[in-house]
């Protein structure tokens, strides 16, 4: 391992290590012993310093960063205090402790901690060990502080970045159960038909000749693998966004011919009256108008429930020829203040008249209550 490998593994771990911490000590001990000789200290003295001279160094191997950077500071500030000295281990593990405690986010205690070197600096003629202590310590606590804040910012936007993809993988699987919906109950009632004409076609037309009835049979047979294939991709669209039995539900798509019974479960669940009032001529639509239409009003029945319990509500289908209106009321008192323009009801709505080409709106009545109006376009049934 390079020096400067080991010397970022002595910073970043939570102890540290006893290799080190035992070259710290053997060094600051004979560092302070030698001075105190050389200076010619009585014994006592000299166990003294070595005693603190140790104390400047071990504790980084047995405790944690903020405990460890507390003793190790205080032993240093009482060393340049009361003997004006400062071993260059003692130093190196002053360092070392403060930018650990900067790594673990402690700003305010390295900051605290580092702030007598320069009090001393002032207070004293200096010698170099203290103003090398005084330029560096504060700058190794904040340098372990700028790591801990840059890993924190990576965590918070991964963090980030992982919220963002889940909101759009729902939004995606949202779509594709949307789109899967649409192709369902437009396309798959169109392949349908397509088998149902072609078998008829071959069991009611007298005289037709083997080969003919033979390439109907085929079309029926084409049309039905088909509607199969179809279904199974649209399950694979479906699936992550659908509870299975619903991805299961193969029953024909509603029409308006079923807003009798729609009308008939509202008024047997919330007991409210609930009309439907047919204007015009009736005429067959294209079947995704009548689907769009009957999404509609179930929509609007169900908003009046909601919205206003024990409503009453009119449907009125008005047939002209070019298109199909809508008119979906209820006397309920109304929303409060302006009407409502959001929620994903009234969003589902727009989205489906928009789908075949209508449009609709939404608001009060003159006389309060909620009103929804749809103009579809009246297409011939394929």
């Amino acid at each position: 391992m390079s020096e400067e490998g080991w010397a970022r593994r002595v910073a970043d771990s939570p102890h540290v290590p006893g290799a080190a911490v035992v070259l710290l000590g053997a060094g600051a001990v004979g560092e302070s012993v030698a001075r105190a000789v050389t200076g010619g200290a009585d014994p006592q003295l000299v166990l003294v310093l070595g005693v603190l001279a140790l104390a400047t160094t071990a504790p980084a191997a047995f405790l944690r960063p903020k405990p460890a950077a507390v003793a190790v500071s205080a032993a240093s500030v009482l060393s340049l205090g009361l003997f004006h000295s400062l071993t260059a281990a003692g130093l190196a593990a002053q360092l070392i402790v403060l930018y650990r405690l900067g790594r673990v986010g402690g700003q305010v205690l390295a900051t605290c901690l580092a702030a007598p070197y320069p009090v001393l600096a002032l207070v004293r003629d200096a010698d170099a060990v203290t103003v090398l202590a005084a330029s560096s310590a504060l700058a190794a606590g904040w340098i372990g502080i700028a790591r801990w804040a840059r890993g924190e910012a990576l965590v918070h936007r991964a963090a980030r970045q992982a919220v963002a993809g889940s909101l759009l993988e729902h939004t995606a699987r949202g779509e594709r159960a949307r789109i899967a919906r649409e192709l369902h109950d437009v396309v798959a009632h169109h392949i349908s038909m397509i088998a149902v004409q072609a078998e008829t076609a071959r069991l009611t037309t007298p005289g037709m000749p083997a080969a003919g009835a033979q390439r109907l049979s085929e079309i029926g047979d084409t049309a039905r693998a088909g509607l199969t294939e179809m279904r199974r991709l649209l399950g694979v669209l479906r699936e992550d966004a659908l509870a299975p039995e619903e991805v299961a539900d193969r029953r024909p798509q509603p029409g308006l011919q079923q807003l009798t019974e729609l009308l008939d479960d509202v008024r047997d669940t919330s007991g409210a009256g609930a009309r439907l009032i047919v204007s015009g001529t009736p005429a067959a639509l294209d079947p995704g108008v009548e689907l769009a239409a009957y999404r509609i009003v179930q929509e609007a029945l169900t908003n009046a429930r909601r919205h206003a319990p024990g409503a009453a509500v009119d449907v009125e289908l008005h047939y002209t020829e070019e298109a199909l209106r809508l008119r979906i009321r209820d006397n309920g008192p109304g929303p409060r203040g302006a009407a409502p323009s959001g929620g994903h009801g009234l969003t589902g709505m727009r989205e489906r008249a928009a789908a075949v080409g209508g449009r609709l709106r939404t608001g009060t009545t003159e006389v309060g209550g909620f009103l929804v109006e749809a103009s579809l376009p009246a297409g011939a049934a394929g």
